[in-house]
């Protein structure tokens, strides 16, 4: 293996780690949204129930998410998304949607698009999400 050859793979490893850090953001911005949409509220527990994690869990991601201005939350109260986490949440949303409809067209079925989704749209680059948008239509 040459230099280039370790400077592109620290260069794709870097990429990887990244995407893994934004991953929880995304995903509880994304479900704080829909608990929204479809509960009129969301709250610590129904984060916790939802991921399978502790309270103390989700109340720790919740304080990075308020430190990062994605979330707005106040103790015993339910946890609200400020504007620049609505727009985080929309877009992950659609990501996931393009990566969904991508496996379905390509013959996955659907409990198992749903699971590979959820892992693919975190990793997914923007040229590769353009090729699947295109795809679906």
């Amino acid at each position: 293996m040459n230099d280039d050859d370790l400077e592109f793979n620290s260069d794709r490893f870097e990429q990887v780690r990244n995407a893994r850090n934004s991953e929880t953001a995304e995903d509880y911005t994304e479900m704080i949204a829909d608990l929204i949409r479809n509960a009129g509220e969301a709250r610590a527990v129904d984060l916790a129930k939802h991921f399978g994690v502790t309270g103390p869990t989700v109340n720790s991601i919740i304080r990075r998410l308020v430190r990062d201005g994605l979330v707005v939350s106040k103790p015993y109260r339910s946890i609200f998304l400020t504007d620049k986490g609505q727009i985080l949440a929309d877009y992950c949303k659609k990501r996931h949607e393009i990566v969904y409809d991508f496996l379905i067209k390509i013959g996955v079925n659907s409990d198992t698009a749903k699971n590979d989704a959820e892992g693919i749209e975190h990793h997914v680059s923007a040229e590769t999400l353009s090729v699947f948008e295109k795809y679906n239509k």
